[in-house]
């Protein structure tokens, strides 16, 4: 199968509402090209080293998304080119995001990475340590760098059912700070969940952005 295919056969699985972002981390400019030709637009990457070269050797329009965990002393560098970071686990990493984004006048889509797996090593907020940002007078402060939403990643396991619940709790997170922090930001609209294993069980939980890359481009090239 090639890249365009594979997009093409995952697009046709999904809901039209729901973003499909092509995970091309550890994948060449060949690949993106693929995958850009074929008519995706928003690619996700997961260093800055990468996503530096790739964005001066492709098209201006793609969509850059961030989405491994992110140092702060990096933030300055991807900021210019970024349009959504998927990975923000701390209010240190919002802070930074906000000043460099102050800098160049830009606004950015951060969503809030919710740690709703089993395993110890993911990141991410707690529920009640999310609620408690949220109601900081700290967050309502910010200008550019604004809350678009959140991201989770379920457990890595074969039970479905585990997944599902993981994924349902997100929702309902998602649901409740909306409610309760963004009820008139329009903004406030993503719930980035799911990957090649288990998208479309993320897309039945409520996901509005899928993060997809094996199944695109095959296994990692470097």
């Amino acid at each position: 199968m090639s890249i365009s295919n594979n997009i093409n056969l995952i697009k046709n699985k999904i809901p039209s509402g729901v973003k499909l972002v092509a995970v091309s981390k550890f994948h060449g400019e060949k690949a993106v090209k693929e995958a850009y030709d074929a008519g995706q637009r928003v690619f996700g990457e997961s260093r800055m080293q990468e996503i530096d070269r790739k964005r001066n050797l492709l098209p201006a329009d793609i969509e850059w998304h961030f989405i491994g965990h992110l140092q702060t002393n990096k933030v300055k560098a991807i900021i210019p080119y970024i349009h959504t970071i998927h990975s923000v686990d701390s209010w240190k990493l919002l802070q930074e995001i906000e000043k460099q984004a102050i800098g160049i006048q830009k606004q950015v889509c951060c969503l809030l990475e919710i740690h709703i797996a089993q395993e110890e090593s993911k990141y991410g907020f707690s529920f009640d340590s999310c609620r408690q940002l949220l109601a900081s007078t700290q967050c309502k402060d910010l200008r550019y760098a604004y809350i678009g939403g959140v991201m989770g990643m379920a457990t890595n396991t074969e039970d479905e059912n585990i997944v599902r619940e993981e994924f349902k709790s997100l929702k309902l997170f998602f649901d409740e700070i909306k409610n309760d922090f963004y009820p008139l930001d329009d903004r406030f609209t993503e719930i980035s969940m799911g990957m090649s294993d288990d998208y479309m069980i993320a897309i039945e939980e409520g996901s509005t952005m899928i993060r997809v890359g094996s199944s695109i481009f095959g296994h990692r090239e470097y």
